[in-house]
């Protein structure tokens, strides 16, 4: 997720009818677990975010949430990765120089899959891949770990909200078990979550963005999280949140995010969040067991 409020859209959606997955009866419960430690983009501060390597150090570290960010090349295959230009995270200017602005949606699925993308964050990670997020759910299933997906820049990929929840399908991610207890669906567009719950009312889901408390109520008729950064919110906001009932029945959940810091742990712990996303879930977890 990019470390910014989101503005909140609640302009009409779907205009066509919505054709519903097929779905089990059962509901996204919330986890048991006192506060929630999220991998965000893998463990991204000691291996470059949104690969497979960042995943397998979240596992090797003893957590079991991954966050990752899923957008749509070319050729119409999905892949992880935050931006919506490849320049930052692979080594694209060099492969293909003429290509600028080096979008994501401008290449091939097998063009990214030629791509660099360790080595901008540490020589040790050269050759490292842009994962599809096919090849980043069987990473995940084999690691037995839990995500949360962001559908990243939705406006610019029509149609993602079903292709991501076809590509979940197929990897066996759409089951209860997996639908129960392993799975978030969030987007900074609350057209893309009313979406991705149209389509599958049982799956949970997140909104990014901190909505004001007035306009709480409307997003709880389609996400079970408010998922804000860390830097805007408060200890009156959470309480607010926690007032709520969500789409399934349960009290609206809060996910914050980019927590990096033992203080910036605490603090937000003490407002009484259900989870924290964070770069470094070592210093968190420490942090928070401190107490």
């Amino acid at each position: 997720m990019h470390a910014r409020a989101a503005a909140a859209t609640t302009t009409a959606l779907l205009g066509a009818a919505v054709v519903v997955l097929p779905a089990p009866t059962a509901h996204a419960a919330p986890d048991t677990d006192r506060t929630q430690v999220i991998a965000h983009r893998g463990a991204s501060a000691y291996a470059p975010e949104n690969t497979l390597a960042a995943i397998d150090k979240a596992d090797d570290l003893g957590f079991r949430w991954v966050e990752n960010d899923v957008q749509r090349t070319k050729d119409g295959e999905l892949v992880v990765i935050h931006d919506d230009s490849l320049t930052r995270t692979t080594d694209v200017e060099e492969v293909f120089p003429g290509r600028a602005p080096w979008k994501v949606k401008d290449f091939t699925a097998a063009e990214i899959a030629r791509l660099d993308a360790g080595s901008w964050f540490s020589p040790r990670f050269a050759g490292a891949r842009v994962p599809t997020l096919t090849q980043y759910m069987n990473r995940v299933s084999r690691n037995h770990q839990k995500l949360v997906l962001e559908i990243k820049n939705p406006a610019l990929y029509p149609g993602i909200e079903r292709e991501t929840l076809k590509v979940l399908s197929n990897e066996g991610w759409l089951g209860p078990a997996h639908v129960r207890s392993k799975l978030v669906v969030q987007s900074f567009s609350a057209d893309s979550i009313r979406a991705v719950h149209a389509l599958r009312p049982d799956i949970k889901t997140g909104f990014l963005g901190t909505p004001p408390v007035a306009e709480l109520p409307a997003y709880a008729q389609f996400a079970d999280q408010i998922n804000s950064s860390h830097t805007t919110i408060s200890l009156g906001y959470v309480t607010a949140i926690h007032a709520l009932e969500g789409p399934h029945g349960k009290p609206l959940e809060i996910s914050t995010w980019t927590v990096d810091t033992a203080a910036d742990a605490r603090r937000v712990e003490g407002f009484g969040v259900d989870g924290v996303i964070t770069n470094k879930p070592d210093v968190v977890r420490e942090a928070l067991n401190e107490r």
